[in-house]
C-alpha cells in the first residue's frame, strides 16, 4: 500500500478532514497488519475553535504536538479511551483532525481479539472503539504517519461525503454546531449519532 506523502497533510484542516475519508489507516503488527478505511472524521481549528484543546493558543504538554508539523499523531485520553488525531495546519497553528470511525478491511481476527464479544459494526464505529480495535495507544503520541507501525495509505476515490455537527462537545458554545464532522454516506461503520 502506498503511504500518503507529507504534502497530503499540508492542506487546510477542513479539506484534510474530508480528504481523509476513504483513505486506509494501517496498523502494522508482527503477526499481521490491520487495515481499515477511514469513514468518519472531525476537524478542530485550534486557537479559533472553542471545541479544540488548543483554543486561544493553549499550549500544554498535552497539546504540544499540535503546534508542530502536520502529519503527526496527536493522541489523548478521554475517560478510559485513547483518541487518535492527525495533526494539521501550518507549524505554530495547532489544528487537528479526529479519526472518528473506520471500516475494517484486513485483520478482522486481530480486531475481534482486541474487541472480544463486540458485534462487528460496533467494533470500530467510534473514536475510542477504533483505537482499541487497532491497538493504538498513547505510546504513539507524536509519531509520524510517515513511519511504521501506524500510517495512512492511499484508499478509495469517489467516496460520497456528508457533513454535520461534531459530537460530544456540549459545553463549547456556538462551536458545538459547526458542521465540521464528515462521514461517508450510508456506511454502516459511521458512529450511531447521525
Amino acid at each position: 500500500m502506498k503511504r500518503l506523502d507529507l504534502a497530503f497533510y499540508e492542506q487546510p484542516t477542513l479539506e484534510l478532514a474530508r480528504a481523509l475519508l476513504g483513505q486506509y489507516l494501517v496498523r502494522r503488527h508482527p503477526e499481521g497488519d490491520i487495515i481499515a478505511k477511514i469513514v468518519e472524521t472531525e476537524a478542530y481549528l485550534g486557537a479559533i475553535d472553542r471545541a479544540a484543546h488548543s483554543f486561544g493558543g493553549r499550549r500544554t504538554k498535552r497539546t504540544e504536538v499540535m503546534f508542530g508539523q502536520p502529519g503527526h499523531v496527536y493522541t489523548y485520553q478521554m475517560h478510559t479511551h485513547t483518541l487518535l488525531n492527525v495533526v494539521s495546519g501550518p507549524v505554530g497553528t495547532p489544528e487537528a483532525v479526529l479519526i472518528r470511525a473506520v471500516e475494517p478491511i484486513q485483520g478482522h481476527e486481530w480486531i475481534a481479539s482486541n474487541r472480544p464479544g463486540v458485534k462487528r459494526y460496533d467494533q470500530t464505529n467510534g473514536p475510542g472503539k477504533l483505537t482499541k480495535a487497532l491497538g493504538i495507544t498513547m505510546d504513539l503520541y507524536g509519531h509520524s504517519f510517515q513511519q511504521d507501525p501506524l500510517y495512512i495509505a492511499e484508499g478509495e476515490a469517489g467516496v460520497v461525503i456528508e457533513a454535520g455537527p461534531r459530537i460530544g462537545i456540549p459545553n463549547t458554545g456556538e462551536a458545538r454546531d459547526y458542521p465540521y464532522r464528515f462521514f461517508e454516506r450510508d456506511n454502516p461503520y459511521v458512529s450511531k449519532f447521525r
